[in-house]
């Protein structure tokens, strides 16, 4: 044992709030745990925060967890003294890796997963600790990486198990890269979970080092990963580049939400009403229309509707005073003040219900009037409605089930529209022959806010999570565009003038799609995700995508970019549907309305 009172220099950055250890064992095998801090530590460290590894032995023990190996993956040995960890009967196993930017390396990786299997077999029944600094990155890679290896996981639900018990599981992105690298494909790597505020407890952004999303952990017997009595703290929620979540600007009542556990519990809860595997936002997302999928307006019927120059949220209705949005990050924001009576009785409230929408604002009378825009839904009060056609089924139960409510709950005084902090209304959609009807200045001069194309939509088709290839964006030539991350960089060298060039980065690539000349425009936005529209031979900055915080895919930037090259134009998207739409009954819809309702 190390001698009391001894200094062994500063307790690592972002420790004392860190959460002690996984609430459950992963496969009833691995206890994931941040590093112990022995006595030595405790003038640095208050007492309700002390994690001694006596505390761990005293916890297994109090669970009949037999610890027979013990990892250390940290790159120091001023922790604690592994005369603590062996005089308790338990092996113990130096394994430095570097973290700090760097995954462990294939060989590290062969050596972890060798000697936890030889282990494992010589000791059936023992379970075993490992640790890093924080219990997240280094630990849940090794993990993982013995998951899917030794006992034939897929690398998705082998990063789902050890999520479930050391929530938010691996957040660095470059490690969830790495994995899929290594296991599956990397073109499919989720985006990153989002920040815990105690990465941030010393007010800085260290993108290198986070880890969980829980705070001080009671780390006792009662500990699990869906309560968190000792959880006050609601600093700035940041998302995984550092970055405070934005709501759109100008709509009131509205705040970011991230109360742990709740929030994470409400992201999975979105992603698994959406049966959504993977990382990240679950909503579906067109794709470009081109010279080839626009033949699928011949093959099938379809919806058409305004594209409106809003953000994208989706709704989760979970109760009274329980409603949240979340943006294309995945970040959540709370809406205060706004109801949904249940049609039946408007005294209930909805709960388990999921839409998708986009808010716009609309300027009436000088006015800005903050609008959401529903147009699709997927759960309604637990019900499967993803499952069945958008038309007549999904729009109708939004109108019948979300709209009509909520105005008759206005008219018997159960509602004041007035105090509510944005009205919400059903997004129309039409059939494709309307399309024409909305490309009209008659149409866009009854809409309050600027439309910016079309949108095509399956008319009997259910709703899709993520990527669908079947619903379709349609923009004029000038205003399609790319997202790209902007990273600005000086060029300079012999025989060279020295000048600044914007390198454009898409996701899956690791050298610049395309270069922008750099203005004086640019000069705040350098790493920062902004939206381009390719005019005169040469990409043009639009806006700052404060609603991401990854840039678009390099199968969609591509697809936008062929667009651009061999484009749809108004006129060939018109005639097309003139000559050869899908026939179908909805062509006897109505025509959208000379004026626009208030």
């Amino acid at each position: 044992m190390s001698k009391s009172g001894h200094s062994r220099g500063p307790v690592p950055s972002r420790w004392l709030h860190c959460p002690r250890k996984a609430s459950d064992l992963i496969v009833g095998k691995f206890m994931a745990l941040k590093t112990p801090l022995n006595s030595n530590f405790d003038s640095q460290v208050p007492p309700d925060c002390r994690f001694p590894p006596k505390m761990l032995f005293d916890v297994c023990k109090s669970k009949k967890i037999k610890l027979g190996l013990w990892i250390d993956l940290t790159n120091t040995t001023r922790f604690y003294n592994k005369q603590e960890i062996e005089e308790r009967d338990c092996k113990y196993v130096k394994f430095q890796c570097r973290g700090h930017g760097e995954t462990p390396t294939p060989d590290q990786t062969v050596t972890f997963v060798s000697l936890v299997h030889t282990f494992i077999s010589k000791h059936p029944l023992d379970c075993i600790a490992v640790h890093c600094t924080h219990g997240f990155n280094r630990t849940g890679f090794l993990i993982v990486s013995y998951l899917v290896e030794k006992m034939d996981c897929s690398l998705e639900i082998a990063l789902e198990m050890f999520a479930k018990v050391r929530a938010p599981g691996i957040y660095k992105q470059d490690y969830l890269e790495e994995l899929y690298r290594r296991y599956d494909d990397v073109n499919e790597v989720p985006p990153a979970p989002s920040l815990p505020d105690w990465c941030y407890e010393d007010g800085e952004n260290h993108e290198a080092d986070y880890d969980s999303v829980k705070s001080t952990d009671s780390f006792d017997s009662n500990e699990s990963s869906t309560s968190s009595s000792s959880y006050t703290n609601k600093k700035p929620h940041k998302r995984k580049n550092g970055k405070v979540p934005v709501f759109m600007e100008g709509v009131p009542g509205v705040e970011v939400f991230n109360e742990q556990p709740r929030a994470y519990q409400l992201q999975k809860k979105v992603q698994t009403m959406c049966e959504w595997k993977k990382g990240g936002f679950p909503g579906s997302q067109p794709v470009s229309m081109d010279v080839q999928n626009i033949l699928l307006l011949h093959q099938k019927p379809y919806r058409v509707s305004w594209k409106a120059d809003g953000t994208r949220y989706m709704m989760l209705i979970d109760g009274e005073d329980e409603v949240y949005l979340f943006d294309r990050d995945h970040s959540i924001f709370k809406v205060n003040g706004l109801r949904f009576p249940y049609r039946k009785d408007i005294h209930r409230h909805l709960k388990n219900t999921l839409i998708d929408g986009e808010m716009v604002i609309d300027k009436v009378n000088g006015e800005n009037i903050p609008r959401y825009l529903a147009y699709d839904i997927i759960k309604f009060e637990g019900q499967d409605v993803d499952k069945m056609p958008f038309e007549p089924t999904r729009l109708s139960c939004i109108d019948n089930e979300i709209i009509k409510p909520r105005h008759q709950a206005m008219e018997a005084g159960y509602i004041n529209k007035s105090l509510e902090p944005f009205s919400v209304r059903k997004k129309d959609f039409w059939h494709v022959t309307q399309a024409k009807s909305l490309l009209g200045e008659k149409f866009a001069k009854t809409l309050s806010h600027e439309p910016d194309g079309l949108i095509f939509q399956p008319a009997k088709e259910p709703y899709k999570a993520g990527r669908c290839d079947s619903v379709l964006k349609w923009k004029p030539l000038e205003m399609n565009s790319v997202d790209f991350r902007l990273k600005i960089v000086k060029e300079e060298g012999a025989g060279i003038v020295a000048r600044k060039v914007g390198h454009l980065y898409v996701g899956q690539l690791d050298a610049p799609f395309a270069l922008m000349k750099y203005t004086s425009a640019l000069k705040d936005f350098d790493n920062k995700i902004i939206e381009c529209k390719f005019e005169n031979n040469q990409w043009k900055f639009m806006r700052e995508r404060t609603d991401k915080s990854f840039p678009n895919s390099y199968t969609t930037a591509k697809a936008v970019c062929g667009s651009i090259q061999d484009p749809v134009t108004k006129e060939k998207l018109l005639d097309y549907i003139e000559k050869f739409r899908f026939d179908d009954d909805g062509e006897i819809m109505p025509p959208p309305p000379k004026r626009m309702k208030r």
